[in-house]
């Protein structure tokens, strides 16, 4: 019985959407961790996952019976700007695994050695960007926020050359499906619409079964695309997340999270906090990102346009297919507003949202940019308080300046008019506001102890803490505090 049963569907699309490709085998991989409880989750044999022959499969060495890897080819605008040709550079599908829910899941390397679509790269990645990923797509997770997920990481036993000489590593990632929007624009771009609908409708049987029962399933498609999106990206601003380059062929259409490059958790609340060394425009700052997200999805709506007609030469039909295009993401903002304030709100321990209360979000978060208060721990804190038998026991230290004063008897007051107790109203805080994020300066000291001195300690100890973001420990105190001036990140970089 083989360790991994993959089970594969996108290698029976035709040839045109991919590149049948092996990982380029390295010198003397070494396991950094493993994900037994994501293994777990996909039926692969734990005993296995242990075994020196994981760490071979997992840093490219050996193929297994039933995997036919491949590198699929998209295209995408890339800060704005139309790239015809991208795909997987120096990422590998290994195949398709179903989970013991019946979901079907990608396992694929990336820094795996180059592919068709590396455009003269290397197709490896330094060990740097696989720890970020490692450590922030399983904090994500820990979050509840829909992302891709690490199975493994592995040093290469090779150096890397960017700027410096640095070492190598591979990390296996899963998604519930790698489909991106450039996918799409790939077709669109070369006018193949035979493409575009076999790509949809492979879309559609694997992750969107619901849209088949509609009228029009494309429409459909598009619609529950929208909805995922909306819901995403106001997860991503209720924690203070910066992806840091919203490309369209960063952008999956199952609705999760891809690519860490230069990512950021914000500190002190800033609106207009960008990070990414690559973003000069700020194109993808924090307060972007929801328009950023609905100007994606009207490419990806671009390019389904042409299957919502069944009579290409029907201008009336050509009329309706975008006037349905148009109304589907006009919905958009409806929908993210809607996620993010029920999500404020439960932030807050708040009941029904209001005039009032939405007009209390609003001032609150004025206030933070105004004294650039920390975004975790100031919604942390408001837990703390909302018990006032139980304030601040056993939390990380935190005040807030006396000019809050008035915004916080605004909130008690709307807390008064909710008929929970505080007790369960802080729980309910508590188990939404997390204590322990991915703080840029605790990534970038687990990156430079690992890369500098062979340590992975920093990083083994911060992706358990991540596990549980919403349980404190006085503990690992050290790991909720903001950085000090000396340690604060102000640049993150893309790991290519």
């Amino acid at each position: 019985m083989t360790p991994i049963a993959f089970d594969n569907s996108y290698i029976r699309l035709p040839e045109r959407f991919y590149s049948r490709e092996e990982p380029t085998p390295v010198a003397s991989p070494a396991l950094i961790r493993v994900n037994p409880e994501l293994a777990q989750q996909l039926g692969i044999d734990l005993d296995w996952l242990a075994s020196d022959e994981a760490v071979q499969v997992f840093a490219g060495n050996r193929i297994l019976p039933e995997s036919q890897p491949i590198a699929t080819v998209y295209a995408g605008h890339q800060f704005g700007g139309w790239n015809p040709q991208l795909g997987d550079g120096r990422a590998i599908l290994l195949g398709e695994v179903v989970d013991v829910s019946g979901r079907r899941y990608d396992i694929q390397l990336k820094g795996s050695g180059p592919t068709p679509w590396s455009r003269g790269g290397d197709g490896r990645s330094p060990l740097g960007p696989v720890l970020r990923e490692y450590i922030v797509s399983e904090a994500m997770a820990a979050l509840g926020i829909p992302t891709t997920r690490s199975l493994a990481a592995v040093t290469s036993g090779e150096p890397v050359y960017r700027n410096d000489v640095l070492p190598g590593a591979i990390l296996t990632r899963v998604a519930r499906s790698h489909i991106r929007v450039g996918h799409f624009q790939y077709f669109l771009g070369k006018n193949d619409m035979e493409g575009m609908r076999l790509l949809a409708d492979h879309l559609i049987e694997r992750d969107f079964p619901a849209a088949r029962q509609a009228d029009n399933p494309y429409a459909a498609l598009l619609e529950l695309a929208v909805s995922r999106q909306a819901s995403l990206i106001a997860h991503w601003q209720l924690v203070g997340f910066i992806h840091g380059v919203m490309n369209t062929d960063n952008m999956l259409i199952c609705g999760e999270t891809i690519d860490y490059g230069p990512c950021a958790f914000m500190d002190g609340y800033d609106p207009d906090a960008c990070f990414s060394s690559i973003d000069h425009g700020k194109r993808y700052a924090y307060r972007n990102q929801p328009v950023i997200a609905q100007w994606n999805l009207s490419w990806f709506a671009q390019c389904l346009l042409p299957l919502f007609c069944e009579d290409q030469t029907s201008e009336q039909q050509q009329k309706q297919a975008v006037e349905t295009a148009q109304a589907i993401l006009d919905n958009f903002n409806q929908q993210y507003e809607d996620a993010y304030q029920t999500g404020m709100h439960r932030k807050l321990g708040l009941g029904a949202v209001s005039e009032a209360s939405v007009q209390l979000v609003e001032s609150l978060l004025a206030a933070m940019a105004t004294h650039q208060l920390d975004y975790t721990l100031t919604f942390r804190h408001l837990a703390d308080l909302a018990d006032p038998h139980h304030s601040g026991a056993a939390q990380v230290s935190f005040q807030l300046p006396e000019a809050f004063d008035p915004l916080v008897r605004q909130w008690c007051e709307l807390l008064s008019e909710d008929d929970r107790s505080d007790q369960s109203r802080q729980q309910e805080m508590y188990a939404v506001n997390p204590t322990f994020i991915p703080r840029n300066h605790l990534v970038d000291q687990a990156i430079r102890a690992a890369e500098q001195e062979g340590d992975l300690v920093p990083f083994q100890r911060l992706v358990d803490r991540l596990a549980q973001p919403f349980e404190y420990s006085s503990d690992d105190e050290d790991l909720a505090r903001p950085p000090q001036l000396h340690e604060v990140v102000k640049h993150t970089f893309c790991g290519t």
